[in-house]
């Protein structure tokens, strides 16, 4: 599963991780995540992330 990076602050999601702050499990895709998703760090909406390497 390919892994996400905030274009505001950096933040990577990483769906091998999960994000506990937002009681997201392990194993989830970031296409699956929620619209409402937001960074855990900024804020920043789900459209200000793009794939990272």
């Amino acid at each position: 599963m390919e892994k996400f990076k905030c274009v505001i602050c950096g933040y990577v999601y990483d769906p091998e991780r999960g994000d506990m702050s937002a009681e997201i499990e392990s194993g989830i895709a970031f296409i699956d995540l929620p619209d409402d998703y937001i960074c855990p760090v900024c804020g920043a909406g789900k459209d200000e992330f793009l794939e990272y390497d």
